[in-house]
């Protein structure tokens, strides 16, 4: 009988190992619906892949098959799930993420409903069902699949101003493990729209890094590139969302062409 497991669970374990590091996670937000581009990004040596449901295409149809690919090379899945429902946390984690990532969360309220959906009880309310895709179809003991499957990592997007006065009482929210600034929003609502390096965005990230740290939450935060990533680190963020696959692609693709041309 061939054994079964649970590989997106086994790459939560990898992923928090990384995440309580001074180096932290890095790994690119993906928008497009071809499990190969997963795939890839897992040999790269990504340490997550953060599959876009929010601004990508990808539906609960082909969600399945990023997540596989995923599995296939060993890279911790991460679903950004559209606003507005528990249903999406829930058919996300049947179908195998190892972690979530919840938009648009500006009050402890909303913030404790998100974990509630995302843990089985008696830490949530998660419809408890063990013949998913993320329990091997009914092939991982239940006992087994809902202890490991609460291991889940929660992380809640804190977009805008109201997000960040309210951050004290998000942040004690039992349950969460990153708190994802985005830049932008943030820079819209400091009224420097669009101006994330912007000396007011900054400022504001590493106070949120100093709050966060204080009650043992992470940062996580957007980086439009390696380097930005890198400064952010050292502020303090140690979960980096970086870029995007498109992007990532367009931009080598860009630099090879560049590099062709000067031989002529």
């Amino acid at each position: 009988m061939n054994k079964v497991n649970m590989p997106s669970m086994d790459a939560v374990k990898r992923f928090r190992d990384g995440l309580n590091t001074e180096k932290g996670v890095f790994g690119p937000f993906m928008i497009a619906t071809d499990p190969a581009m997963v795939e890839s990004a897992g040999y790269a040596g990504y340490d997550f892949v953060l599959l876009d449901m929010e601004h990508g295409t990808t539906t609960f149809q082909t969600l399945p098959n990023l997540i596989r690919a995923a599995n296939v090379a060993g890279v911790m899945p991460v679903v950004r799930v559209p606003r507005g429902s528990d249903i999406w946390i829930d058919q996300a984690l049947d179908v195998g993420a190892g972690g979530l990532m919840i938009p648009q969360i500006d009050t402890a309220e909303q913030a404790r409903a998100a974990v509630s959906a995302a843990k089985f009880a008696p830490l949530g309310t998660r419809g408890t069902c063990r013949f998913v895709r993320s329990a091997c179809f009914g092939g991982v003991p239940g006992s087994e699949y809902f202890q490991k499957a609460q291991d889940t990592v929660v992380i809640v997007q804190a977009e805008g101003k109201k997000a960040v006065e309210n951050l004290d009482e998000i942040l004690d929210v039992e349950g969460i493990d990153i708190v994802f600034v985005g830049p932008y929003d943030l820079s819209s609502s400091l009224g420097v729209i669009g101006q994330i390096d912007h000396p007011k965005v900054m400022e504001c990230i590493q106070d949120i890094c100093q709050r966060a740290s204080s009650k043992g939450v992470k940062v996580g935060c957007f980086a439009d590139t390696v380097q930005s990533a890198k400064h952010l680190r050292a502020m303090g963020v140690r979960f980096l969302g970086y870029s995007c696959d498109t992007a990532i692609f367009q931009n080598a693709a860009r630099a090879d062409v560049a590099a062709y041309a000067e031989e002529v």
